[in-house]
C-alpha cells in the first residue's frame, strides 16, 4: 500500500493534532506502508515524514519548485520530485498512491481530499478515500456530507464510501478491506 497523506503545513493548536499525525505515520512504517505526501518539512507534513523515516519508513514527497525555493521542502526524505505547480503536485501525488487520508488541516487538505473523493465518485479511480477525524475534527464534514445526500445532489453510496475514523489503525484496516462502489453515471441517468 502507498498512503497519499493529506495535513497541514502548520502543527495545529491542539497537540493531539501532531500526536495523530505521527502515530499515523509510525503505523504506516511498521506495516511497510509507504507514505507519499506534500514534501514539506514544516507543520503536520514534517511530523509525518520524521516520524515515518525515524521508524525505518519509506517517504516519498511531491513538491512544487516555488515552495523549494521558500526553502520549506524536507531534505531526508527516501525520494523527493520537484514539480511545476500544485496541479501537477497533485496528480503525481494520485498517481502514486493506492489510497488517500486527510489529516487536521486547513483548505489545501480539503481541496485535496475532496478532489480525490470526486475522482473516486467518477470512477477515475477505485481507490479509498478517508479522514482521520482526531477528536471529531471532521464532524463537521462528515455531516455536510450526509446534508448533500439529503438535498439530493448524491447518492449516499457515495458519501458511504468514505472511511471516517479516529485512529490511524482501524483506519487502514477498512482501507485495505475497501470495495469501491459502481462509478457515477456507469448506469445511463434516468430522463
Amino acid at each position: 500500500m502507498k498512503l497519499c497523506v493529506y495535513c497541514g503545513s502548520s502543527p495545529g493548536g491542539d497537540p493531539a493534532f501532531l500526536e495523530a499525525a505521527r502515530a499515523t505515520a509510525r503505523l504506516c512504517a511498521t506495516e511497510g506502508i509507504e507514505i507519499v505526501y506534500g514534501g514539506a518539512r514544516i507543520g503536520l507534513m514534517g511530523a509525518v515524514a520524521d516520524a515515518a523515516l525515524a521508524a525505518g519508513g519509506r517517504v516519498v514527497g511531491v513538491i512544487p519548485q516555488a515552495l523549494v525555493e521558500r526553502e520549506i521542502a524536507h531534505p531526508g526524505l527516501s525520494e523527493l520530485h520537484v514539480v511545476g505547480s500544485m496541479h501537477e503536485r497533485k496528480a503525481l501525488m494520485a498517481e502514486l498512491s493506492t489510497g488517500f487520508v486527510a489529516l487536521p488541516g486547513g483548505p489545501g487538505t480539503l481541496d485535496e481530499i475532496v478532489e480525490q473523493w470526486t475522482w473516486a465518485l467518477l470512477g477515475i479511480h477505485a481507490k479509498p478515500c478517508g479522514f482521520l477525524s482526531v477528536k471529531g475534527y471532521f464532524d463537521p464534514f462528515q455531516e455536510m456530507t450526509r446534508r448533500i445526500v439529503a438535498a439530493e445532489f448524491l447518492d449516499a453510496r457515495f458519501a458511504d464510501m468514505l472511511v471516517f475514523e479516529e485512529h490511524p489503525a482501524e483506519l487502514i484496516r477498512r482501507f485495505r478491506a475497501y470495495a469501491p462502489p459502481p462509478p457515477k453515471w456507469s448506469e445511463p441517468t434516468p430522463p
